[in-house]
């Protein structure tokens, strides 16, 4: 225990001025884009930069003399302000989540950013910066007067570099690329140049189109896929380089990670309740699947996405061993496997709508223009028929076949989905309520979506179009109270 106040490392100074890697870096470009003539608006760039870096320096200098922080015997206290003073404090009774990040810049100076904070919408305390050292051992100190105690095996998990395999089994692998290229397009237009002006791309798109498109479009497709790999393989090594999942004691679930950035998240077992197992479509095909905390405390919708993930990419056989590990299921597969299916008319249904909404449109389109303009385009809209509908209706399939829930023990499994099938097993007693949702047609189809509302993830789980004679029953089975005085 600690009483005396204490202040930010010094270098959080030096941390200040890479704030002006960005605007030296566009004006780099400018002079390269321009042979080295800068005009007059980028010589007044400069100065402002240079009048900035000034003020900020001063602030950031004021900043760091006025922050001081301190751990009393019961509260964590942060005192801040020059003009206007504060001090914010947090009971060490209520600390539930303490975060260790670093940024590449950060870690070449040895530094790091602390968050504490009592979880969900609650108070929070953020350092930036201190020591590396300093951080770990202050976080080990407020985790200690949190009550975390020590566990018998913490290890639940730590990176392979054989999942790397996964990696390109994600939405990054095209999609990383389009983006990649679209934040440097406006970059680039940000600072007065225009991309398509620049020598290498402009005979790039001359060349493309004056080849056989045939051999073009695939090499194209090619080319961005291997890019896509790539990246993919690079973005996975950065976000879950020296992963380990381990229990922080009996009390904390700590998830720690990262390469440029470090990474270490902190999640309360007394807020945990629950596991999702993720399976995205390219994913499942290859084996695959990760894993996400279903906990509170975690901050908003957007914070817990992103902190909720536990294990990345891996083999399906783990996941699931680190599922039943989380939830206290001795090593076996948690009851994932083996639900109760949904009645057919499901399948209808996402069949009627893949056709209704991936197959027919575009058809349509194609053949109103083939009446209007050419009779070629009735022939691609006869070929998109062909082509799409049985794509469609084997999704509608796997949709189907996604769907399933059932109570195994002290848990509730729903799962669901195609492109991004989820298992979630929740705690029962964690089911603050229940919704049931209907519309005409699913009423006429005699299914109902049953959604579980808790505390903590995504806040409401769905079961989706189960049979509405049974939706009742297995609400109450599930939860055991909430809706017995609507049964007859």
């Amino acid at each position: 225990m600690t009483a005396g106040w204490r202040t930010l490392d010094a270098r959080t100074l030096v941390l200040h001025c890479t704030w002006m890697g960005a605007p030296l870096g566009s004006l780099a470009l400018t002079a390269l884009a321009t042979g080295g003539r800068l005009d007059t608006r980028a010589w007044i760039t400069l100065a402002v930069i240079g009048t900035v870096f000034a003020v900020l320096t001063v602030a950031g200098l004021i900043t760091w003399r006025r922050t001081r922080f301190r751990v009393t015997a019961d509260s964590f206290e942060l005192r801040t302000g020059l003009f206007t003073q504060s001090l914010r404090s947090i009971p060490l009774s209520r600390i539930r989540t303490v975060d260790v990040t670093a940024n590449l810049v950060q870690r070449a100076l040895g530094l790091a950013v602390l968050r504490a904070g009592t979880g969900g919408q609650g108070a929070r305390l953020a350092l930036e910066a201190l020591a590396r050292p300093e951080a770990e051992r202050l976080r080990t100190e407020l985790l200690a007067r949190a009550g975390a105690r020590d566990a018998d095996d913490p290890v639940l998990a730590v990176a392979d570099p054989r999942w790397l395999r996964y990696a390109p089994l994600t939405f990054w692998v095209f999609g990383g690329v389009f983006v990649a290229v679209g934040t440097v397009w406006r970059v680039l237009d940000g600072i007065g140049v225009e991309p398509w002006r620049i020598g290498f791309v402009r005979h790039a798109f001359q060349e493309f189109g004056n080849s056989a498109l045939w051999i073009t479009v695939p090499l194209a497709v090619l080319a961005v896929t291997a890019l896509g790999v790539v990246g993919a393989v690079a973005l996975y090594a950065e976000n879950w380089w020296k992963y380990r999942l381990e229990w922080d004691g009996s009390s904390m679930l700590r998830v720690r990670r990262g390469l440029f950035t470090t990474r270490s998240v902190s999640i309360e077992r007394a807020r945990l309740r629950g596991v999702t197992l993720c399976e995205p479509l390219m994913l499942r095909a290859g084996g695959g699947a990760s894993v996400r905390a279903v906990a509170g405390g975690l901050g908003n919708r957007e914070e817990n996405r992103r902190r909720s993930v536990v294990m990345p990419p891996a083999p399906r056989a783990e996941a699931l061993r680190v599922c039943a590990d989380l939830l206290g299921e001795g090593g076996t597969a948690t009851g994932i496997t083996g639900l109760t299916p949904h009645p057919r008319v499901a399948l209808r249904r996402r069949i009627v709508r893949a056709l209704l909404w991936c197959v027919l449109p575009p058809a349509l389109a194609l053949a109103v223009l083939g009446w209007l303009l050419t009779p070629v385009l009735l022939y691609c809209a006869a070929g998109y028929v062909l082509l799409a509908a049985p794509v469609a209706y084997a999704l509608a399939r796997s949709a189907y076949r996604g769907l399933g829930h059932a109570v195994r023990g002290r848990h509730l499994v729903v799962r669901s989905g195609t492109f991004g099938r989820q298992t979630a097993v929740l705690d029962r007693r964690a089911v603050l309520a229940w919704t049931f949702t209907d519309n005409p047609f699913s009423r006429r189809a005699g299914v109902v979506t049953l959604t579980a509302a808790v505390a903590a993830g995504e806040e409401g789980y769905r079961v989706r179009d189960m049979a509405a004679a049974d939706a009742a029953g297995f609400a109450e089975s599930a939860a055991p109270g909430i809706v017995a005085e609507f049964l007859a």
